[in-house]
């Protein structure tokens, strides 16, 4: 799934091919994908395309309506989720050909979702991989329309993730770090991945309780989630968006290395399983040495 580093990357690249070209053609191939019906989706046709931003891991591209429109009372937001299999796919020639709407699929190839053009030929394609489709597509006069957008939490490299608030929503109740990483209603754009490279780099134990850490242990995660963060953003900066996947998993000290050499101490990267997903941690860096056996058996949280 991408993340707030990928997905700030994919809205730079967006914002940089799209402002200011007009949409020719707007086709939805997954029903399934689009959530709102009012505005519909052909209400940006016509429209120009004033910016693409994020909101934690939600897309938003900004659309002035044209003059005279059924949507012209003010922009219109196409705010997209990618979840966990879904991409962009720029086209500089974009596909004239008919896109046939379906209203599902258990193909496990990346089938194309929506697909935009623009004024000068080029376009965009929102595909999904994988046979649980969880993309997400909506059209609304406000990104905060969407419950979702409106209810995320503090974004991690804004000014208003100071040590002191980080310490108070660690604080808020008792749970494990990695979970309150994830929580989106915490704090906006950090997933499975980074979260687990944060707390690497923060050399604490993913199961750790929240309501354990000292002033100091709050600073240092902080320091890691916004280094790890940054760090990244500007590793993805200016790439296309075809080389984002790979260049994340290549930057990756932990996460999806299971068996492989801790870059910092040497021992070896391990694994705790759960449905579906996993975590990846380092015993030595992050545990004293203790192996995590499971999320529900395990008392070392250290």
């Amino acid at each position: 799934m991408p993340e707030l580093p990928e997905v700030e990357a994919l809205a730079r690249f967006l914002d940089e091919r799209t402002s200011g070209r007009t949409v020719a053609a707007a086709d939805v191939a997954a029903i399934a994908a689009l959530k709102t019906h009012d505005p519909p989706v052909d209400a940006l046709v016509g429209g120009t395309v004033s910016g693409a931003t994020r909101h934690g891991k939600w897309l938003d591209l900004a659309v002035v309506p044209a003059a005279g429109s059924s949507a012209d009372d003010g922009a219109l937001h196409l705010v997209f989720h990618l979840a966990r299999g879904g991409w962009v796919r720029w086209h500089d020639s974009a596909p004239t050909t008919p896109v046939r709407p379906r209203l599902g699929g258990s193909s496990k190839g990346a089938a194309l979702a929506l697909r935009l053009r623009f004024d000068d030929g080029s376009g965009v394609d929102l595909t999904e991989a994988g046979t649980r489709k969880r993309l997400a597509v909506h059209v609304v006069h406000d990104p905060l329309d969407v419950e979702q957008v409106r209810t995320l939490g503090v974004e991690p490299l804004s000014p208003e993730l100071t040590p002191a608030v980080l310490g108070n929503l660690l604080g808020a109740r008792s749970q494990q770090v990695k979970g309150l990483l994830r929580d989106q209603h915490v704090i906006a754009g950090i997933g499975n991945a980074y979260s687990d490279e944060i707390l690497h780099a923060a050399r604490v134990s993913p199961f750790r309780l929240t309501r354990t850490f000292t002033d100091d242990d709050v600073t240092a995660l902080h320091d890691a989630t916004v280094t790890t963060l940054r760090e990244a953003v500007e590793a993805s900066a200016g790439r296309p968006a075809a080389q984002l996947k790979d260049a994340k998993r290549s930057r990756m000290r932990v996460h999806g290395r299971t068996g492989e050499r801790c870059e910092v101490c040497g021992d070896v990267v391990r694994e705790v399983s759960f449905a579906d997903s996993s975590l990846q941690y380092c015993a030595t860096c992050q545990t004293g040495g203790q192996v995590l056996a499971d999320r529900r058996t395990s008392k070392f949280l250290r």
